[in-house]
């Protein structure tokens, strides 16, 4: 699908009964090998909430419903492509093994906040996110490189 020079994109924060977050490793573009949260492009006739419940379900077989807004990326790449993506906060519908589905992904699984926090795979947006999770309202975080395989020239995180 073609997608211009504007991208709406959107991932679930699917939190576990236990507090373990959901987690994917992607096996392609510049997350490759790195924990990250399902997402993907919002397709035409669905809603951005629409895309992150299904979005999750594509990649981990995982079924969970939104319960909240955690927070919204912004970046511009190569000051040309406005690259926008919303973090739904979800739960799971029931608590099973994920799997890695599909030839997107290397691994899918539900990970400690420790674990994330320590491990060195995991992606700079995701530790973002961590950071401001327990923090009430959307703040304004800038991230100065979210890594130079990406292009951004602008890029913050409100969460």
């Amino acid at each position: 699908m073609k997608r211009g020079k504007v991208w709406l994109a959107a991932a679930g924060l699917v939190i576990d009964s236990s507090g373990r977050w959901l987690v994917v490793k992607k096996a392609y573009g510049g997350l490759k090998g790195q924990w990250s949260l399902p997402a993907g492009f919002v397709d035409a006739g669905e809603t951005v909430d629409e895309a992150a419940v299904r979005e999750v379900r594509e990649e981990t077989g995982i079924e969970a419903s939104v319960c909240g807004v955690a927070g919204i990326r912004s970046g511009v790449i190569q000051h040309d492509v406005s690259d926008t993506m919303v973090v739904f906060h979800m739960m799971p519908a029931e608590e099973k093994e994920p799997e890695a589905c599909g030839r997107e992904l290397l691994a899918a699984r539900w990970m400690d906040v420790s674990e994330l926090q320590e491990s060195s795979d995991t992606s700079v947006l995701l530790r973002r996110i961590i950071e401001s999770f327990e923090a009430p309202g959307l703040t304004s975080l800038d991230i100065s490189d979210p890594g130079p395989q990406f292009g951004y020239t602008a890029y913050r995180f409100f969460g």
